[in-house]
C-alpha cells in the first residue's frame, strides 16, 4: 500500500501531474486547492498563521488598527518574522490566495487577519483528502 504524499511533499514535488491528481480528490475524498498546498508548504507561513491566532501574545499594540479586529500590520509580521516587507508581501499573497488571511488596508498600511471559516474547511478538507 502507497504512503499518502504529506502537503510539503505534494508542494515541493516537481510532478505536476501528481500534484495535480491529489488535489483534485478521488472517490476517497475531497478535492484540495492547489493554492492551500502551496501555503501550508512553508514553515514561516505557518508560523505567520500561528501567530495571528494569538495576535495580542505575539505583536504589541498598533497605533492604527486593533489586533483582533483589524488584524495585524504587515510591518510587524515583517519584523517577527526577520524578513523585508517584500518577502512578507510574497508570503502574504499566497496565504490571501488560500484564503486562509484577509487583508485590510487602513490609511497606507496592510493588517492581516486568519480567516477562521476557512481555516476550519482547510483542516476539513485535508483530513477527509489525505
Amino acid at each position: 500500500m502507497q504512503d499518502t504524499p504529506s502537503i510539503r511533499d505534494l508542494a515541493q514535488t516537481r510532478d505536476l501531474a501528481h500534484v495535480q491528481d491529489v488535489a483534485a480528490g478521488s472517490a476517497a475524498g475531497p478535492a484540495l486547492d492547489l493554492a492551500l498546498i502551496k501555503a501550508l508548504a512553508s514553515e514561516r507561513r505557518l508560523a505567520i498563521l500561528g501567530w495571528l491566532k494569538d495576535p495580542r501574545a505575539h505583536f504589541p499594540a498598533q497605533v492604527d488598527g486593533d489586533l483582533v479586529a483589524d488584524g495585524v500590520c504587515a510591518l510587524f509580521i515583517a519584523e517577527k518574522l526577520g524578513v523585508s516587507p517584500a518577502t512578507l508581501s510574497e508570503h502574504m499573497r499566497v496565504l490571501v490566495q488560500a484564503g486562509l488571511v484577509r487583508p485590510k488596508r487602513i490609511r497606507q498600511w496592510t493588517f492581516y487577519k486568519r480567516d477562521e471559516a476557512r481555516i476550519r474547511a482547510a483542516k476539513a478538507a485535508l483530513a477527509a483528502g489525505l
